[in-house]
């Protein structure tokens, strides 16, 4: 699978609603998974919060969400770049890339959901989320 880059969307507990509404204009599937899909999300979100939704358009579009983003929060705050696909050594040598002169958020390293995941400040201000997906078997 070639990598693909997608705009992320970050929302203060209304990623489900808004997802639902992008779904009612542009069409598509809308899967999403809670932070109670995942173990729950302690103190810190609902375990009904958005941890990661996901909508494809039968035009080929993709936009992800979550919640858990500060409500005053705007601009870069709002919205991060998605890389993501299965090409290991290519993803990784993006993340490190990406981090060199900016801060590393989270390491690229194994997650709950099964995937190894990122995410990086860069020198410009920009997060980027890196999931590293398993090969097709």
């Amino acid at each position: 699978m070639a990598a693909r880059l997608n705009p992320y969307l970050h929302f203060a507990g209304n990623a489900r609603e808004a997802m639902d509404f992008y779904r009612s204009v542009l069409g598509g599937r809308l899967d999403v998974m809670t932070f109670g899909d995942v173990g729950g999300g302690g103190e810190e979100y609902p375990d009904d919060g958005v941890m990661h939704a996901f909508l494809r358009t039968d035009d080929g579009l993709e936009l992800m969400a979550s919640d858990g983003h500060d409500p005053d929060a705007a601009g870069p705050d709002r919205v991060s770049l998605s890389l993501s696909g299965d090409d290991a050594a290519t993803l990784s040598r993006w993340f490190e890339a990406l981090a060199e002169g900016g801060e590393v958020d989270v390491p690229l390293e194994k997650q709950v959901w099964g995937d190894t995941f990122g995410q990086v400040t860069d020198r410009y201000g920009l997060r980027w989320l890196v999931n590293i997906g398993s090969a097709p078997a």
